[in-house]
C-alpha cells in the first residue's frame, strides 16, 4: 500500500503521516530526505526525532531513496518518506542541470516501491499553486516537484491533501 501526503508547507503533513503511520502494526522507518546544513535546519530535524521517540528506527537518505527503499524491504512493516520536497531540492542541487541523471534516481526509487511489501507513506509539498518564480532554477524545482507528485499520486493507492492542519482525502 502506498499513501501520499500532500499540501502546503507547515500545513500538517508530517504529523498526519506520522499518526497514520502508528496506528499500524510492525516495525517503523522513518525514512529522512534533509540534511543538517545549518542550525535551523539541525534543530528541525531533531524536533522531528524527539517527536517519533524510540518506536521508529530512522535512515538518512538525501539523494538514492530507490537504494534506501531497497535496504528495507523485508525489514519494515511500514516506511515513512519525508519528504520529497527536500528530496527534490537535493536532487537539483546535487546534479544541476543533469536531468537524465535526476531521472535515472527517481526512476530508482519508484521501482523500489514493489519490493517493500508494507505501507509506505511519502510526504511532499504541493507548491504549484502560487506565482510563476522568477529565476530558473525556482521554476524548475516548481516544475519538477509537480511532475514527481504527480507520478506518485497516480501511483498511490490513497492520497490525502493537508489544508491548515485539516486532512481530506482525495483519492
Amino acid at each position: 500500500m502506498v499513501i501520499f501526503v500532500t499540501g502546503g508547507a507547515r500545513g500538517g503533513k508530517s504529523d498526519f503521516a506520522q499518526d497514520l503511520v502508528e496506528k499500524l502494526e510492525g516495525k517503523r522507518l522513518f525514512l529522512a530526505t534533509a540534511q543538517a546544513l545549518d542550525d535551523e535546519m539541525r534543530q528541525r530535524i531533531e524536533k522531528h526525532r524527539e517527536k517519533r521517540g524510540n518506536r521508529w528506527d530512522t535512515l538518512e537518505e538525501p539523494i538514492h531513496l530507490g537504494r534506501a527503499m531497497r535496504s528495507a524491504a523485508g525489514s519494515y512493516d511500514a516506511v515513512l518518506v519525508d519528504c520529497f520536497t527536500v528530496w527534490m531540492s537535493n536532487l537539483l542541487l546535487g546534479y544541476p542541470d543533469e536531468d537524465e541523471k535526476i531521472s535515472k534516481i527517481v526512476d530508482d526509487f519508484f521501482s523500489s516501491i514493489d519490493e517493500v511489501k508494507g505501507t509506505i507513506v511519502i510526504v511532499s509539498n504541493e507548491v504549484g499553486m502560487g506565482i510563476v518564480p522568477e529565476n530558473k532554477l525556482a521554476r524548475q524545482y516548481r516544475d519538477q516537484l509537480g511532475f514527481l507528485n504527480q507520478r506518485i499520486a497516480r501511483r498511490a493507492d490513497e492520497v490525502y491533501a493537508l489544508i491548515s492542519g485539516i486532512s481530506v482525502r482525495i483519492k
